[in-house]
């Protein structure tokens, strides 16, 4: 078990360092000059040169590299060029937000996409298992900011009393109720539930189909008993898997959601600063998402590795 865990944590290393590689690759590469855009269209090249030397673009891209990765190890996102605030305080401040986003949605995606995944397997090519899967379909098919803006309409203007929602989805300090939670959550939550639920009814078929099911079958005991003590528990293991990726991706896909309703977390920073051309921003805010998703993948790994004893540590 420790030499398992010994590789995984070696691996993470040269992952995070192709991570940091491309976040930072992909930052230059994108169209215009950013000390153009920060300086402003009025600038003058004396101007844009000062501000070339000031965010070290004047530098080759290894130096340039190199320093940013020795700052960021050392805690140092930089400093917006924008706001001239740190960018690590910045993205840890709105982080809290994002995550508690990422885990209310997927603590729904998760309770309702089993839910649904074991109705679908036990009643396979019933109304039940078939509406079901439709409605997974539409959940990976419908696109995020689409639905957002549907679940705005109906709750935020149609029906405002129901939430209890007259005004923005979001107070300006960021502080409502568990009722400005409903649609970002819902929103956020859909295309995982979907996924959730179409891996948890495929295991759950595999599964029902076993010798061992059977032979509970045979001894006579209750069908609920086989299902959910025996069937779901074997079923739950690649299911774990992708609960465990799917948060992952939550907090990358948070992006479009907090925007959708000015949520003030970390992927709303991140387009805020795209727009604004705040290169230390982008590369700051990119970075720690990405760390966050690897290191969930890592998580995910030894938690499958405990739970599924056919995995071998040697």
């Amino acid at each position: 078990m420790l030499s398992y865990i010994a590789r995984r944590l070696m691996l993470v290393v040269p992952t995070l360092i192709g991570a940091s590689f491309l976040v930072f690759a992909a930052v230059r590469i994108i169209p215009g000059d950013p000390a153009t855009a920060i300086a402003g269209e009025h600038a003058t090249p004396e101007m844009i040169e000062q501000v070339r030397k000031d965010l070290g673009l004047d530098q080759p891209l290894f130096t340039q590299y190199g320093r940013f990765v020795l700052a960021a190890v050392q805690g140092d996102l930089g400093k917006s060029v924008r706001t001239k605030l740190p960018v690590a305080d910045e993205v840890f401040r709105r982080l809290p937000r994002t995550l508690e986003l990422a885990v209310y949605s997927l603590l729904l995606a998760a309770a309702v996409g089993i839910a649904a995944g074991v109705l679908s397997a036990t009643r396979p090519y019933s109304v039940a298992d078939n509406s079901s899967m439709v409605l997974a379909l539409l959940g990976v098919s419908v696109p995020v900011f689409w639905l957002g803006l549907m679940l705005m309409l109906v709750f935020a203007v149609e029906l405002p009393r129901l939430l209890g929602l007259s005004g923005p989805i979001l107070p300006p300090t960021g502080a409502g109720s568990w009722r400005h939670l409903v649609m970002p959550t819902l929103t956020l939550a859909a295309y995982s539930t979907a996924i959730i639920a179409r891996m948890t009814r495929s295991s759950m078929l595999e599964v029902v189909r076993r010798d061992y099911i059977r032979t509970a079958r045979a001894k006579g005991l209750m069908e609920r008993t086989v299902i959910y003590r025996h069937a779901l528990k074997n079923a739950l293991i690649p299911v774990v898997t992708v609960v465990g990726l799917q948060f992952g991706a939550l907090l990358g896909g948070a992006v479009l959601t907090e925007t959708v309703f000015s949520w003030p977390g970390v992927g709303r920073f991140l387009v805020e600063a795209i727009g604004y051309r705040d290169y230390p921003v982008v590369q700051g805010t990119v970075l720690v998402v990405a760390t966050g998703f690897i290191l969930v993948n890592l998580v995910v790994d030894l938690v499958y590795a405990f739970l599924d004893p056919r995995i071998r540590y040697t």
